[in-house]
């Protein structure tokens, strides 16, 4: 597809979300609040949180989901690209796992649909924990504290299904309700300044809500990174790494297509991109009105944009 025809898709999505009542949430807004709690069994929740500390996941006893999703550091990691086995860096700058449960697919390219699916890749990958799944079982069913709690937990105990479907529990648990943009939503008028109100009339204004809206401000689309300027040839021989959904389809239209990114909590999870190359949010948000909305940003609506951004911040309330 030409870049002139992304752009004009791009446009008019913008406009669609924008202004179509479909999608519109409390007060006509595109973004919605967080759900207060997606309903886990908390025995099950519970062996998950466990699990997602437990380097024993991994072949050779080092790497852990927490190792790469610091919930301390908004459920990402601080570098640009996350380290696997033996320290090697993995492809890809890892996304956090708060309100990953809100995404509608996996992974920068949407190859899992479910947290179950994305679970059981990361294990048996051979840059992430490059483990065997019959392995994974029998470590966990030699931990007598394991194998207790499964068999109180599920009918069939350990088994790689309920293993993942504990994690993916736990990760359920790990949604971020009350930030001081939903409860401006939900119309606490006085939780957001001025200032921030400001950031969230040009977040509109100029198109981001195209790509960012919904529950989890992002997480329910794909779109092209560089729509309107080529952003892969910025990156150049690196690009080829990272080249999105066309590794999985082989369809050219895929080419450097991507799983937009959830922008809650975001101001905490820097670097920012698939790439991990932008190492502040001013960075990113320039970035975005570069390659994205094909438009300078005055240094005014960046500061405006990311105070906005900010107020997407919060806890996860529904830990086990």
């Amino acid at each position: 597809m030409s870049a002139s025809r992304f752009a004009s898709r791009f446009l008019s999505a913008a406009l669609a979300l924008v202004c179509a009542p479909a999608l519109a949430g409390p007060s006509g807004e595109p973004i919605q609040p967080v759900p207060q709690s997606l309903r886990q069994n908390p025995a099950q929740a519970a062996l998950g949180r466990r699990l997602f500390s437990d380097p024993r996941l991994s072949v050779n006893g080092r790497v852990s989901c927490a190792s790469c999703h610091d919930l301390a550091r908004g459920g990402a990691d601080s570098r640009g690209v996350s380290l696997g086995l033996d320290g090697k860096p993995a492809a890809l700058n890892a996304p956090t796992v708060l309100n990953a449960a809100l995404n509608f697919k996996q992974f920068w390219n949407g190859r899992a649909d479910t947290l179950e699916a994305q679970i059981g890749l990361v294990v048996e990958n051979p840059a992430e924990m490059g483990s065997r799944w019959p392995d994974v079982v029998r470590k966990v069913q030699q931990d007598a504290g394991y194998r207790s709690g499964f068999a109180a937990a599920y009918k069939d105990g350990v088994t790689r299904a309920n293993i993942e479907h504990a994690l993916a529990s736990f990760e359920r648990t790990l949604i971020t309700p009350n930030s001081r943009f939903d409860r401006y939503l939900r119309g606490e008028h006085g939780a957001l300044s001025a200032a921030e109100r400001a950031g969230y009339a040009r977040f509109k204004q100029y198109g981001c809500v195209a790509c960012h809206q919904g529950v989890n401000v992002g997480g329910n689309m794909f779109q092209k990174f560089g729509v309107m300027e080529d952003y892969a040839g910025r990156r150049g021989a690196a690009a080829r790494q990272d080249s999105g959904r066309y590794a999985l389809t082989g369809s050219e239209e895929d080419r450097y297509v991507f799983k937009v990114p959830s922008l809650r909590n975001v101001a905490r999870t820097a670097p920012y991109f698939h790439d991990g190359s932008a190492a502040t949010l001013e960075q990113a948000i320039d970035i975005m009105f570069k390659y994205q909305l094909g438009r300078p940003g005055s240094p005014e609506d960046k500061a405006l944009i990311a105070q906005f951004l900010a107020t997407l911040n919060a806890q996860p309330a529904g830990q086990p």
